[in-house]
């Protein structure tokens, strides 16, 4: 049964998947850092009354599933999210300012879809998206024979 919030009169289901990126696909989301934008991204949607339904941190990127309330624009919500998030990193993170310069930590863009009835398809899509990732990266490095080694042996 979908799960509607509410206030006095009003209720929603207002549900987003979305995904933000490092400035330059850097893969500095996994590591120290890892944890620590974890804590910082929980904090940020508290703030906003915004629940993570589901959250992954790739090493490039990081995929949420996110309930929105009605009155704010997913837009300045992502704007939000990304400004103030670079702004706690670089404050505890110190020696990241010195790498990025111009303190910027996100890239520009940013994907974003409605759920509406695929909630449980996107969760299992988001919890999954890890290791697929790691079995396309295996496939990728396979050693292929060479198909014209038996021409030159004859």
């Amino acid at each position: 049964m979908a799960r509607h919030l509410r206030l006095h009169i009003t209720k929603w289901k207002c549900q987003y998947h979305i995904v933000i990126v490092p400035k330059y696909r850097r893969k500095v989301v996994y590591g120290k850092l890892r944890a620590d934008i974890g804590k910082i991204l929980r904090k940020l949607c508290e703030y906003k009354y915004v629940e993570i339904i589901e959250a992954h941190a790739m090493p490039d990127h990081i995929h949420m599933l996110l309930s929105i309330p009605p009155k704010m624009s997913m837009g300045k919500f992502k704007g939000y999210l990304k400004w103030k998030s670079t702004l706690m990193i670089f404050e505890r993170h110190v020696n990241l300012k010195y790498k990025y310069g111009r303190r910027v930590f996100w890239a520009k863009g940013y994907y974003v879809s409605t759920v509406g009835g695929n909630k449980k398809a996107i969760q299992k899509y988001i919890q999954d998206q890890e290791r697929e990732d790691q079995i396309m990266d295996q496939m990728s490095f396979k050693e292929y024979e060479d198909p014209f080694k038996e021409l030159e042996e004859m």
